[in-house]
């Protein structure tokens, strides 16, 4: 019989391991956002969070909202993108 501590363990070892966003994907972020607000101060903060908010997966989905098209994002993205969106605009000082 296993215990919760080894099957723990085991799910740690056989969970997909997600990797931070790139500095290609942290580039595109900024500069679609520059496109967008023009606010070096506000697009600089965004993509710093963005790097320790989310990973590499979510950062694509974030850039392909940004630039309007269609997201087409599965259900546990589309929760994931909300609470990055209210973390991210709670560290850059965003009241909305």
């Amino acid at each position: 019989m296993r215990t919760p501590l080894a099957f723990a363990a085991l799910l740690l070892l056989t969970a997909p391991a997600f990797a931070a966003p790139t500095q290609a994907q942290k580039d595109e972020f900024y500069a679609v956002c520059m496109g967008i607000a023009q606010n070096d101060t506000l697009c600089s903060c965004k993509a710093d969070a963005a790097m320790t908010l989310i990973d590499e997966r979510m950062m694509g989905y974030v850039i392909a909202g940004m630039k309007g098209g269609a997201v087409g994002e599965p259900d546990d993205v589309a929760g994931a993108r909300a609470r990055y969106l209210q973390e991210s605009n709670r560290a850059c000082g965003l009241n909305y």
